[in-house]
């Protein structure tokens, strides 16, 4: 287990819970940083009482400086305050539950610093997934996945990574498995949140609704456990109880089962490789009627289609997808298109950009830049 942390996003959904777990085990927090919610993160500074906070937009630091004066917390602010609290002395693990490619560079700070990544934030992978995990294992950094899927993953292949023979993926298809892409022409950005049994943010959520969340997750899973998209089978799973499988060589296929809530792969990217108790509601087996599954259907999933192409590509394109999916999602959250128009306008961004190099970080960097332009000039 870790004894000291940083979180990065401490006022997003994980973070705030990554914070509840770090209190309960004990675990001291070193540096929290958040976008630019400054009341929210003036409440953790006080309670938490990190050397170092910051915040990516530079009014919302100024406003914490003057909150948190009568403090001994240094206050710092945009991307290199993300980097330094990601580098902090004495923090064994940093949280990594940033939203968007802003999560690429302190990542990589803190590989370099030979941390432990619990990692949350997808489109690190997503858009650099080949640079990351070399990073991570020249410099002997250990990556543990926060995501229930990569958790259970990762739990199931302990002391196995030899034996795998496929990733069984799971996903609940989210609010509108099975609805046709005219059913789902209508959709507001309320109904695209409310997911059926997760407590996640507002963009993940819709990612799950239109299931590109799954199509992040399916690179993710790649880079991860070095495989092929070959090699990875994705399957609805509505209940979200089993979170994950792996079908070994010999045709064995191992589970990951627990109630569907994130605090406990939380837990365990600090508890690794030992485990702890928690308060986390058990499964009750006498309760669950079925444990049902489906193959996705690409027509009415076009997102997890587009993400699973790009998968095969060695440019671009998963960058470029993913940037311009957190464009899109971000403006159908702010009601200035409609919800299917957000795969529309992904796929055309891949489409014009995809086959930019990405071999490199600025150049990675540069592909997620003009994807995010291209979506911004589209809709203007």
């Amino acid at each position: 287990m870790v004894n000291s942390i940083s979180v990065l996003g401490s006022t997003g959904s994980i973070g705030r819970q990554s914070l509840e777990a770090a209190a309960r085990l004990g675990i001291r927090v070193e540096a929290l940083t958040a976008q630019k919610s400054a009341e929210l993160l003036e409440a953790q500074i006080r309670r938490f009482r990190p050397r170092y906070a910051a915040l990516y937009d530079a009014d919302a630091a100024k406003a914490l400086r003057t909150a948190v004066r009568d403090l001994d917390v240094e206050i710092g602010e945009g991307l290199d305050g993300l980097r330094r609290a990601a580098v902090m002395d004495g923090a064994d693990a940093v949280v990594t539950a940033v939203s968007g490619s802003v999560g690429l560079r302190p990542t990589l700070d803190a590989i370099d610093a030979k941390k432990r990544i619990c990692l949350a934030n997808k489109e690190t992978l997503v858009c650099a997934g080949r640079l990351v995990m070399r990073a991570a294992r020249e410099r002997g950094a250990e990556i543990i996945p926060v995501d229930s899927e990569h958790a259970a993953i990762f739990q199931c292949l302990e002391g196995r990574r030899d034996q795998l023979r496929r990733i069984l993926l799971t996903g609940s298809g989210g609010p509108f498995r099975g609805w046709t892409r005219d059913m789902t022409r209508d959709v507001t950005p309320a109904q695209a949140v409310a997911h059926p049994n997760w407590s996640m943010g507002a963009k993940i959520s819709v990612d799950s609704a239109t299931m590109m969340n799954k199509g992040l997750e399916f690179i993710e899973a790649m880079h991860l456990f070095s495989v092929t998209p070959d090699d990875i089978t994705v399957v609805v799973h509505p209940e979200s109880v089993i979170h994950s499988m792996v079908e070994l060589t010999d045709g064995t296929v191992l589970a990951q089962l627990a109630v569907p809530d994130m605090g406990l792969p939380i837990q365990y990217s600090m508890t690794w490789p030992d485990r702890a108790a928690s308060p986390y509601e058990r499964l009750d087996f006498w309760q669950m009627r079925a444990l049902t599954f489906e193959a996705p259907d690409p027509e009415k999933t076009p997102c997890l289609a587009l993400a699973m192409e790009c998968a095969r590509r060695e440019d671009a394109a998963a960058c470029v997808m993913s940037a311009a999916n957190e464009a899109a999602v971000a403006l159908f959250l702010a009601g200035r298109i409609g919800f299917n128009d957000i795969c529309g306008l992904v796929r055309a961004a891949t489409d014009a950009l995809g086959a930019m190099p990405a071999d490199t970080l600025d150049r990675v960097l540069a592909a997620d830049a003009a994807a995010r332009d291209f979506i911004h000039t589209k809709i203007q």
